[in-house]
């Protein structure tokens, strides 16, 4: 049997190699620019591929929306003495003559010590009768039994009290530094004055959402928008219940980033290059900066817009191609809104397969160096 030359054995090994290299297929993170727009409706696939440009960027443009009803934005301050349901008052009354309606022959002041207010926010004053008490204060509501008094008995003088109860009061939970049932008083009637109060946000304030729940209706902001709206810093009511919690939204970054994970939104409002960011950026050896997508279930009137199309039903896979390297391709990137849900996916640049074949070719040559040093070729 002849011996084959050395100088055979590193073309073979090399031609080999390539042949694995075409029949099974390179390592990757996923598909590569070819194979996704290979999945577009355009090829018989179920996803529109668009390439993102300044129209589509403002047709997607949507985040979420944030406010309260009038409801809770037209609703008056409370003030520290508003009588309220369950609030017990001490009723003193003095008339101007020496046998009275109330007073005994005794003396001409008649105390009522303990009249509690019910449920529906009425007392009842002998001859008085039922009177609204909640919503009024002290004296608003002397006024009103000194009116239904007068026609019955000369110049009556009436002094009304709190005894027991200290007001309404609301509860404040979650990422607060106190949470705790805290009373409405007179500097903490709106809601940033309370959450002052319960020691503020403790979590970053960009992701702060604020969420107040009144009887069968509930209002959410952000954070900040109780300083850059101060319409937004509503007064409060007794019963109110304020949740405090981080934005709950989230991407998925995969493929050719320097991390791959669930990642949560760090502001209100997220661009793509914000979200490239956040994951440690583009790995310059690997990463492909024409083949950066987003993938997306959009609402119909949102693909509707964006393909100039009016005949979409339903949710559509949207699949938005970033190419990083155009002229304006950063301000593109900065000015699309990434959403709650989104997947964010950079594709291999060619290169990085080519550096894989290199390695992969290299492994079979060392030993061959080895076997040409041993016979002196």
């Amino acid at each position: 049997m002849k011996n084959v030359p050395l100088s055979w054995v590193r073309p073979v090994a090399i031609l080999a190699a390539l042949t694995l290299a075409a029949s099974c297929g390179l390592p990757k993170v996923g598909p590569n620019k070819r194979q996704i727009f290979a999945g577009s409706v355009q090829k018989q696939g179920d996803a529109f591929v668009v390439s993102v440009n300044d129209r589509v960027t403002r047709a997607t443009a949507v985040v979420p929306a944030l406010g309260f009803s009038n409801g809770f934005i037209n609703a008056g301050r409370l003030t520290s003495d508003t009588i309220r349901p369950g609030d017990v008052l001490g009723l003193t009354i003095w008339e101007n003559v020496d046998d009275g309606l109330l007073a005994n022959e005794a003396s001409n002041a008649t105390a009522l010590e303990e009249v509690q207010v019910d449920s529906a926010g009425y007392i009842f004053v002998p001859y008085a009768g039922r009177l609204r008490a909640s919503g009024n204060t002290p004296e608003q509501l002397r006024e009103e039994i000194t009116k239904k008094l007068e026609d019955q008995t000369p110049d009556p003088q009436v002094q009304v009290r709190r005894v027991a109860g200290d007001g309404s009061t609301v509860s404040l939970t979650g990422a607060v530094g106190g949470q705790g049932v805290y009373a409405i008083e007179r500097p903490t009637r709106t809601l940033s004055t309370m959450l002052a109060r319960a020691g503020g946000v403790a979590i970053e304030p960009e992701i702060a959402q604020i969420t107040v729940i009144r009887g069968g209706e509930q209002g959410k902001i952000w954070f900040q928008d109780l300083f850059n709206h101060p319409e937004l810093d509503i007064a409060l009511r007794g019963g109110d219940r304020i949740l405090v919690e981080a934005d709950s939204r989230s991407f998925t970054a995969l493929g050719a980033t320097s991390a791959q994970a669930r990642v949560p939104f760090e502001s209100q409002d997220l661009s793509a290059l914000e979200a490239i960011a956040q994951v440690g950026g583009l790995i310059s050896t690997t990463s492909d900066p024409t083949g950066v997508f987003i993938f997306r279930n959009e609402p119909a009137e949102i693909a509707n817009q964006v393909l100039g199309r009016d005949d979409l039903v339903g949710a559509q896979r949207m699949v938005y191609v970033l190419n990083l390297t155009q002229p304006n391709g950063l301000f593109i990137a900065r000015d699309f809104v990434v959403r709650d849900e989104d997947t964010l996916y950079v594709t291999e640049a060619p290169y990085a397969q080519w550096t894989k074949t290199i390695s992969l070719l290299a492994s079979p040559l060392t030993p061959l160096a080895s076997v040409e040093t041993l016979f002196g070729g």
